[in-house]
């Protein structure tokens, strides 16, 4: 059983990958008000206190952060940093940080998003910090040590949440598909790779009982 770490834990997303591992793993849940602790992740020293805290740790993931919306003629400086500053530099300082404190062969999973792949109109803050922490994932997975696997999951929409933000819910997803890729990385050795949770749903609803996830770093 694996201790593992979820920053986001009361989202949608994060309720949805502690509901999936919490049979074999050693969860404990964070979020910004509520949960077993809590960190904001604009500020560095919250985070570091979230570690001290917590101590040494097998896994972690996060699925907090947010981002805004707006078009590149009408959004302002303030709309990039709160971005900037909640979803980029928050999860790279969660990783920072958490380096001190992962076992060997651990792991750290960020979230990342569609948009960051597959922008919108009027979506520049949200698909500039997405396309960047894929960034960021892709090199910090090349300077870890000690077999310390780094990756993201890039979600679809929840179709909960376009439900709540009045868009269509074609090409959505559900928090508890989504998971599932979330799964594949616990599960996994892959590093370095951004995951669509689209395959491993599909993957999952073709009911393949063969499906073995130590094999999957290959369709991210």
């Amino acid at each position: 059983m694996r201790k593992i770490i979820i920053v986001g834990a009361t989202g949608t997303i994060g309720k949805a990958v502690c509901d999936l591992l919490i049979q074999e793993h050693k969860i404990i849940r964070v979020g910004n008000r509520h949960g077993d602790y809590t960190v904001d992740l604009r500020s560095k020293a919250s985070i570091e206190n979230l570690f001290k805290k917590i101590g040494a740790f097998d896994g972690l993931i996060c699925a907090a952060g947010a981002t805004r919306f707006g078009n590149v003629r009408e959004i302002s400086d303030n709309d990039l940093i709160s971005s900037i500053n909640s979803k980029l530099l928050g999860q790279i300082n969660l990783v920072r940080i958490a380096l001190h404190y992962v076992n060997p062969k651990g792991f750290i999973t960020l979230t990342s998003g569609m948009l960051g792949r597959e922008p919108w109109p009027n979506t520049v803050p949200t698909a500039v910090v997405n396309a960047a922490l894929e960034g960021f994932v892709r090199a910090a997975a090349l300077d870890v040590e000690k077999g310390v696997r780094i990756n993201a999951v890039s979600p679809m929409f929840i179709n909960i949440t376009a439900k709540k933000m009045g868009l269509t819910t074609t090409g959505t997803m559900s928090a508890p598909e989504t998971a599932l890729a979330y799964k594949a990385i616990v599960e996994g050795d892959m590093s370095g790779q951004i995951l669509d949770p689209r395959k491993f749903s599909a993957l999952e609803a073709s009911g393949n009982d063969s499906v073995d996830w130590w094999d999957l770093q290959n369709v991210a």
